[in-house]
């Protein structure tokens, strides 16, 4: 569980882990750590003093490709929270056409029961796999009717004896490629009703609700016993799972350690009394989006789901509105504001490089799976970097994201001949072979527009 997590991580222990996987921006993640530490801190405190005590929702501000949304999904997976990323510019108030602001709780709920099903299912893992294994038995090894007692006792002894033997070549694998049709339950067709307009997530499944008088129909299907295994053993765990102790597992996780990341929050904040048009949208979405973040309870199709502990963390460039452009009581719910910083060119390199997901460490494994190495010199990262750093400052400033471009730019011609043409298995990179790769796309201010 999130909890026994962040008991072992305090805020320094938490920067460190998002160290491994975001360059800079230390302001914003000593932010987010305590911020989380603080949920763990919640859970601890006298009950009479727990529920006063509120979640410091953030404001990250920063342009495109610093780091924003990887810093609140590094720390949800770090926390191990159901977290949910939503973008505030396609949310419409109410009475519009189009997704309410109250689907990021049900899309939340959504997701932490599909996470602590999983859980659930790895649990029961082992005794499915068993059950499964006996159904394929049953089926290799019918039983035999007999006419006497004394038939009965020897044909039970000489199954007993056939079945063992047919389990171990079963578990060798020298019956995976064997043919087996057996029986699998689908569910009963069933009717789908649909809510008012904008409440799109609350259709109410008639099969849902009748599931337990509409009987279940049973459906052949034949495929080799190692395929057999995975369908029944699936078939299985769904039996030993409990469908209402996990929704309520869920609801606890999404209410107590939730995270909803919404970004482009700068798209909704409308310069106020300058006319109407889109402002009074904008405004109207911030509204609407205020009881969620203030705390209230959002019905889903698992129950009710409150969500004054939800963590809020809003993301947004703000180039051309501010955070004070925000409706005052939206601001005063996002007490925490941090602002990223631009990322330089040596803050590319080691994009590059450091991190455990670095980018030239993905094209390195993706080259390898065709048997060829790939090594990029220092001067050539240094170029790339620099290419990076001045086409976003030319250009347009997408941050890291320029970083892709310009690497798929240059591996092109590499990663399109390397199964067909290429005899070589070590290809390296230098600087030269990067700027002559690339000069002609970067002094020419509209090519370098379009390609990278």
């Amino acid at each position: 569980m999130a909890k026994d997590v962040m008991e072992s991580l305090t805020p320094s222990q938490i920067v460190n882990e998002l160290d491994k996987y975001i360059i800079g921006q230390h302001d914003a993640k000593r932010a987010v750590a305590i911020a989380l530490r603080n949920r763990w801190r919640r859970q601890h405190v006298a009950e009479n003093i727990r529920e006063e005590i509120m979640p410091n929702n953030i404001i990250l501000i920063g342009a495109t490709g610093v780091g924003k949304t990887e810093i609140a999904r590094r720390l949800a997976r770090l926390a191990k929270a159901p977290f949910v990323k939503v973008e505030a510019s396609k949310f419409t108030e109410v009475g519009y056409v189009g997704r309410d602001v109250e689907s990021m709780v049900r899309d939340l709920t959504d997701l932490a029961v599909n996470m602590v099903k999983a859980e659930q299912t790895e649990k029961v893992h082992e005794k499915a796999e068993k059950m499964a294994e006996e159904k394929i038995l049953d089926i290799l090894i019918p039983p035999v009717l007999t006419t006497s007692v004394g038939d009965e006792e020897e044909e039970n002894y000489r199954n007993v004896k056939t079945r063992e033997w047919m389990r171990e070549k079963l578990r060798k694998g020298e019956l995976d490629e064997k043919m087996i049709e057996f029986d699998i339950t689908t569910p009963a067709v069933g009717m789908h009703v649909l809510g008012p307009v904008g409440m799109d997530d609350m259709g109410i499944n008639i099969q849902e609700l009748l599931s337990g008088m509409i009987p279940k129909k049973k459906k052949k299907r034949k495929t080799t016993i190692k395929e057999a295994r995975k369908i029944l053993a699936q078939e299985e765990a769904q039996k030993l799972i409990d469908m209402e102790a996990v929704q309520a597992e869920a609801i606890k996780r999404v209410e107590e350690s939730g995270i909803v990341f919404i970004d482009e929050i700068d798209k909704v904040a409308g310069s106020t009394g300058k006319g109407s048009g889109p402002d009074v949208s904008r405004e109207g979405v911030q509204r609407d989006m205020l009881p969620i973040v203030e705390g209230t309870t959002v019905n889903t199709k698992y129950g009710p789901v409150k969500t004054d502990h939800i963590l809020f963390i809003a993301a947004g460039a703000f180039h051309v509105s501010k955070p004070s452009d925000l409706i005052p009581e939206l601001q005063g719910r996002f007490p925490i504001r941090v602002e990223l910083n631009s990322l330089t060119e040596e803050d590319f390199v080691k994009i590059l490089t450091v991190p455990e997901n670095a980018l030239l460490k993905q094209y390195s494994a993706l080259l390898e799976t065709e048997g060829v190495e790939i090594e990029f010199t220092k001067d050539a990262i240094k170029e790339i970097a620099s290419v990076a750093a001045f086409v976003n400052e030319e250009v347009e400033n997408i941050g890291a994201r320029r970083l892709h471009t310009i690497l798929t730019s240059l591996l092109e011609d590499i990663l399109f001949d390397v199964p067909d043409k290429m005899k070589e298995k070590k290809v390296k990179i230098n600087g030269k072979l990067v700027k002559e790769k690339l000069d002609r796309i970067v002094k020419n201010r509209d090519l370098s527009k379009y390609i990278l």
